[in-house]
């Protein structure tokens, strides 16, 4: 199983970037950990800051990889571009953010990505890209 984690603008600061919130993990680190976690599966990771990349590279991976992880940052309440890219393409995605976009500020509550996706998972932290790569696995598992 090969799964790309695609991370969106601000995300490369994590660890760093306003620690209250977002707390003080970097996502390097905690990818090294979700790896050891689930030796079977491909996961790599791609972020990039800029909304056309993000696209490009759901174009490259999403007729070959059997699952997206996307955080699309501040572009989740944004980007028609991103959400169009995703469901133009066949494999599945999953939305995922660190927090609870519902629990802030009310113009983070839209997602235009949502509908693109499979599910979301939110609120959890960096666990919510664990949780996201588990309902990858078993939407996976039904397919076969």
């Amino acid at each position: 199983m090969k799964v790309k984690i695609i991370n969106g603008p601000n995300l490369n600061l994590l660890g760093r970037r306003q620690t209250d919130i977002y707390g003080t993990s970097d996502f390097i680190s905690f990818f090294k950990k979700l790896r050891e976690k689930y030796p079977e599966i491909e996961i790599d990771h791609y972020q990039s800051n800029v909304e056309g990349e993000i696209v490009n590279k759901i174009h490259e991976v999403g007729f070959s990889y059997d699952g997206i992880i996307i955080n699309a940052g501040g572009y989740t309440h944004t980007s028609i571009s991103i959400a169009d890219a995703l469901v133009a393409v066949e494999t599945p995605a999953i939305e995922v953010h660190i927090t609870n976009i519902l629990a802030r500020e009310e113009y983070r509550h839209m997602s235009f990505i949502a509908y693109a996706c499979c599910g979301t998972i939110m609120g959890f932290g960096l666990d919510s890209y664990r949780l996201g790569l588990e309902g990858l696995i078993e939407i996976v598992r039904r397919k076969k």
